[in-house]
C-alpha cells in the first residue's frame, strides 16, 4: 500500500528519529485519505491523525525487542 514508507527499525535504519516517524505517518495518512493536502474543512482531522500515528510509531519502535546482532553480522 504505502511503498514509499521506509522501515524504521534496526538493522534497516540505525538512527530513526521522531521526524522519520512523522514523515512515515504523513505518507500513510495521505495514502489512506486519498489526498496530498487536506481542505480547510479536513485539515484538523488530517493533522490529528498524523500526530497520533507518529506518536504510536515512536512508541512501537521504542518497545520492540530485537534480536542481538552478532559481531559477524555487522
Amino acid at each position: 500500500m504505502c511503498r514509499s514508507i521506509k522501515t524504521l527499525r534496526p538493522p534497516y535504519t540505525e538512527d530513526a528519529t521522531s521526524e522519520d516517524s512523522r514523515a512515515a505517518a504523513l505518507q500513510y495518512v495521505r495514502k489512506v485519505a486519498g489526498m496530498r493536502s487536506p481542505s480547510k474543512a479536513n485539515h484538523e482531522a488530517f493533522d490529528a491523525a498524523v500526530d497520533q500515528i507518529a506518536a504510536i510509531t515512536d512508541e512501537l519502535l521504542a518497545s520492540l525487542v530485537l534480536p542481538a546482532r552478532s559481531a559477524a553480522a555487522r
